[in-house]
């Protein structure tokens, strides 16, 4: 059962060199107060298990990962995200790219603490001649078919953020998809779980199918307010900081300005440095 944390303890408990999972979609409902947290500390050599959005790109362009896996790295609105973009053109990152069907199969054995599952999904596509470790096996049934070896996606840590938690850590979303959060926190060694507002036991109102993160799973929750921004939840994403974001992409003194900006201080200082820039009418 998951504890009430802060966002020190949380990145104060990873290391160098794990495997990272972030929940989340693209640039939807991630948990980027953590990301911006890591982002500030000393952690680095990382592989990152995502949906790629701006967490994987906010990271590479901090040098904090070696690896990247992932169906894609988008910011949704902006078909590819530009800071990850930059990373793989200068040879700085590592990646290894599955279909999002492979992916979720990936997470779904490691959820069930599987070496492997089958899929047809990869057959016949480039996606197998990129990644020549991936192994297919054949069915021991008649049909006799050969289906890809998806390995499991074990990872030590999984970072997922809910629109509503409680102080158990049983996590609710209020959007229209509970993209694969869920599977994040069962294949994981250890979850944690931002939330845009915590309440109390018994108070996570609403449909039984929205309560998509259950406590058991969960090592530890922390209240991060405007914790997903600026990607989207239920009020739409930032559109407009996004594009101040991409922009940041252009170069090392664009990006300096930004970081010196938005990122070098805690969360609070960002929050305030986003809301000035809006007052700034950009």
């Amino acid at each position: 059962m998951g504890t009430r944390t802060s966002i020190e303890e949380i990145v104060g408990s990873l290391e160098s060199g794990m495997t990272i999972g972030i929940g989340g979609w693209g640039s939807r409902r991630k948990p980027m107060a953590l990301v911006r947290a890591i982002y500030r500390s000393a952690i680095e050599d990382l592989t990152i298990v995502s949906f790629g959005g701006p967490d994987v790109g906010l990271l590479c362009a901090a040098g904090k990962v070696r690896r990247v896996v992932a169906p894609f790295v988008t910011l949704d609105s902006i078909a590819l995200e530009p800071h990850f973009r930059t990373a793989r053109q200068r040879g700085a990152v590592e990646f290894t790219e599955y279909d999002e069907g492979m992916f979720m199969f990936g997470l779904l054995a490691a959820a069930h603490r599987l070496p492997f599952l089958p899929t047809r999904a990869g057959l016949g596509s480039d996606v197998m001649r990129v990644n020549p470790g991936l192994r297919t096996v054949r069915s021991p049934y008649d049909d006799g078919e050969e289906l890809v070896a998806v390995p499991a996606l074990t990872m030590d840590v999984a970072l997922v953020h809910m629109d509503v938690a409680d102080t158990r850590g049983n996590g609710r979303y209020l959007g229209p998809d509970p993209f694969m959060d869920d599977l994040f926190a069962k294949a994981a060694g250890r979850c944690f779980v931002s939330c845009e507002r915590m309440v109390e036991p018994g108070e996570l109102d609403g449909p039984p199918q929205t309560l998509l993160v259950s406590r058991m799973h969960v090592a530890g929750v922390v209240e991060t307010p405007g914790g997903g921004h600026f990607t989207e939840l239920t009020k739409g994403r930032d559109e407009a900081f996004q594009r101040h974001y991409a922009a940041s992409a252009a170069g090392p003194e664009a990006w300096g300005a930004f970081a010196d900006r938005f990122l070098s201080g805690d969360e609070a200082a960002y929050r305030k440095a986003v809301r000035q820039w809006h007052e700034e009418g950009r």
